[in-house]
């Protein structure tokens, strides 16, 4: 049963990481596909770029929201631990490489938060914490996201994270972490924290 719940958990995580909220707001609302813009992601700062605040943070909410109700059903079919964790990784891979937008999808960064709120808000709150931090130090996006992911788990075992939740916040954290590697050395422009 235990086996049964993680890999139906993995599955539906999986799935609707992939529904991709960002191309099909912005082909609604302007008619373009999202990652032919701006940054190439599909994620919801690209769609602020492409078609404006509104649609952005739309697509923000319901990437958080899908991130969420993965960990959230998880939660349900098998407590915190190897399921939630299961379904949070698999939610962002989705996001990140959508089976439905032929595997070109976001970054991750708002499916995984909304994935973590479902475990742990205080996780949350400290995540979004050390993310924001590392964007203000390090004015880089991609580079502060790999370090958010690779950061998460530790801090979160600093504040009293048991060792469901940590794998958990590893999961994601990792996902995210190899998912902002391919921007790396890329050079934005389009946000403020990004420029020197």
């Amino acid at each position: 049963m235990v086996v049964w719940n993680v890999i139906v958990a993995g599955v539906l995580g999986y799935t609707l990481g992939s529904i991709p909220f960002a191309i099909l707001v912005t082909r609604w609302v302007v008619g373009i596909d999202v990652r032919d813009v701006g940054s190439g992601h599909a994620g919801g700062t690209n769609v602020m770029r492409a078609a404006g605040w509104g649609p952005g943070i739309l697509v923000a909410a319901l990437d958080f929201g899908k991130g969420y109700l993965a960990a959230w059903i998880a939660q349900r079919m098998g407590g915190v631990g190897i399921t939630t964790a299961v379904a949070a990784g698999a939610v962002v891979i989705g996001h990140c490489w959508p089976i439905f937008a032929r595997f070109r999808g976001g970054m991750g960064m708002g499916c995984g938060a909304g994935a973590i709120l479902a475990i742990w808000p205080l996780g949350f709150v400290l995540g979004v914490g050390l993310g924001v931090s590392l964007q203000l130090i390090i004015h880089h996006s991609a580079r502060a996201n790999v370090f958010t992911g690779i950061l998460l788990s530790p801090l979160w075992a600093l504040f009293g994270a048991t060792w469901p939740w940590l794998i958990t916040a590893a999961a994601v954290g990792i996902v995210i972490s190899y998912r902002a590697l391919s921007d790396w050395n890329r050079v934005y422009t389009e946000l403020w924290l990004d420029r020197g």
